[in-house]
């Protein structure tokens, strides 16, 4: 396992980084396909949320590896090389499997334990898959991913540590009030049908507020996410769709704005805020979710608003108390990149194991075919009887040995096992490395089982 992630995330990069730093999904697939030409990669896989691009890679040679990884990622990304090196990060082998886990788990994200971001993983993996940049390692890597996002969800109580960007981002606007009794009689404009704005939508729902607006490019989508809020068995909130262009008569009317859309500029300036604050009685309480920012940070300065972004999110939640759920799901992260680390570098040996078994079984039939050439008076019994015989001693011989090597190679540094082990029977390179493609073309995993 050569595995390799070259990243910049919030923890990493100011906010006006980020926000220019962000990938839609066509430069995406491109960043990918890029990868895959350069030399060092055999796999690659991107995982790009609201705050952190990161490219995962398997990769031939370290140094090479980072450095093209790196100028992809700039260039891809929109971010000159010279301004984004600062604040990129890398981590390699056992480390880049640590990191994914702990994104997995929550760990690292801008509101400790938000499970959004199992989606995202499972989107990065969806698209390797699709465009097959995706190999052994990384589908392993991103599927186990998942499995232990889910363990740390379901085993601790990082989900009543941190909150979701959207209902903390909520909890944020309510300054210190119950959210529900801050939502009562109020209508919320929300901007954006995506996946987050969605979230969003049912989360006002859900806490109580009277009315929701959608504004959106598309309307179809738009639509899809009135019906959903208003069918029945629902909340009952009130809703209803306007296109983009409505948002200024929409505005002055709205309580609470959400916004979180894929726009490249911003979608509210300060001064359409600033017209909206006129003959206002209540404050304006503003959301923005999206990356790069949707809402203007000058709004700030306006009296009669309250603004939440990205950067005052995890500016709040860093002093928020999670510290024993995080302790635990720290150590459930560590005991798991412990046994992947085990199950790949086992899982290396397997194609040594197999060829060396393949070599045996053509001896034995080498031989017992010498042996009736020497003796053709045997009959079918007698040649059958001499088969199995011969068979069950060579197996025998192996079995203990074969068993050995695959737990000394499951072990730390037990990578060298697959070298002795095909310097010892002098086995061909080539058979091992047509044993190892056969066996990553079993989609079934029958092929891991013939050992």
């Amino acid at each position: 396992m050569s595995l390799l992630v070259v990243g910049v995330s919030h923890r990493s990069a100011p906010v006006s980084v980020l926000e220019r730093a962000s990938l839609t999904t066509a430069t995406q697939i491109e960043l990918l396909q890029d990868s895959l030409a350069a030399e060092p990669a055999t796999e690659a896989a991107v995982l790009a949320t609201c705050n952190r691009i990161e490219l995962y890679a398997d990769v031939d040679k370290f140094h090479a590896g980072v450095a093209e990884l790196s100028t992809l990622l700039a260039r891809h990304s929109g971010v000159g090389l010279e301004e984004l090196t600062p604040h990129l990060y890398v981590h390699y082998e056992d480390r880049a499997v640590h990191h994914l886990f702990s994104v997995a788990c929550g760990l690292d994200s801008m509101v400790v334990g938000e499970g959004q971001i199992l989606g995202q993983i499972k989107d990065a993996l969806a698209l390797g898959q699709e465009l097959h940049t995706a190999g052994r390692l990384l589908n392993d890597l991103f599927q186990q991913a998942l499995r232990v996002g889910k363990r740390a969800h379901s085993e601790t109580g990082i989900d009543r540590a941190g909150q979701s960007l959207v209902t903390f981002g909520l909890e944020q606007l309510a300054a210190g009030a119950a959210v529900d009794a801050w939502a009562k009689k109020k209508r919320a404009l929300v901007i954006g049908a995506g996946s987050m704005s969605s979230l969003a939508a049912a989360t006002l729902a859900r806490v109580g507020i009277d009315e929701i607006v959608i504004a959106n490019r598309t309307a179809a989508r738009a639509d899809r996410l009135v019906q959903i809020l208003t069918e029945p068995g629902s909340t009952g909130v009130l809703a209803r769709a306007v296109d983009m262009s409505a948002l200024a008569d929409e505005l002055p009317h709205a309580d609470v704005v959400v916004s979180c859309t894929g726009a490249t500029g911003l979608v509210l300036t300060a001064g359409a805020v600033e017209a909206a604050l006129h003959g206002r009685t209540g404050r304006l309480d503003l959301l923005d979710l999206a990356m790069p920012r949707d809402i203007d940070a000058a709004v700030h300065r306006l009296g009669g608003v309250r603004f939440v972004d990205i950067e005052s999110l995890a500016e709040a939640s860093a002093d928020a108390p999670m510290a024993a759920d995080v302790d635990q799901v720290r150590t459930i992260v560590s005991d798991e990149v412990a046994a992947f680390g085990a199950a790949q570098r086992a899982a290396h040996i397997t194609p040594t194991v197999v060829a060396l078994r393949a070599m045996a079984a053509d001896v034995v039939s080498s031989e017992v075919a010498r042996l009736e050439g020497r003796l053709p008076g045997l009959d079918d019994k007698q040649r059958a009887e001499i088969t199995r015989t011969v068979r069950r001693v060579v197996d025998k011989l192996l079995h203990a040995p074969t068993v050995r090597v695959k737990q000394l190679a499951g072990e730390p540094g037990g990578a060298g096992y697959a070298d002795a082990l095909r310097e010892l029977f002098d086995l061909d390179p080539q058979t091992v490395a047509a044993v190892s493609r056969a066996d990553l073309n079993d989609t079934d995993g029958v092929g891991r089982g013939r050992v």
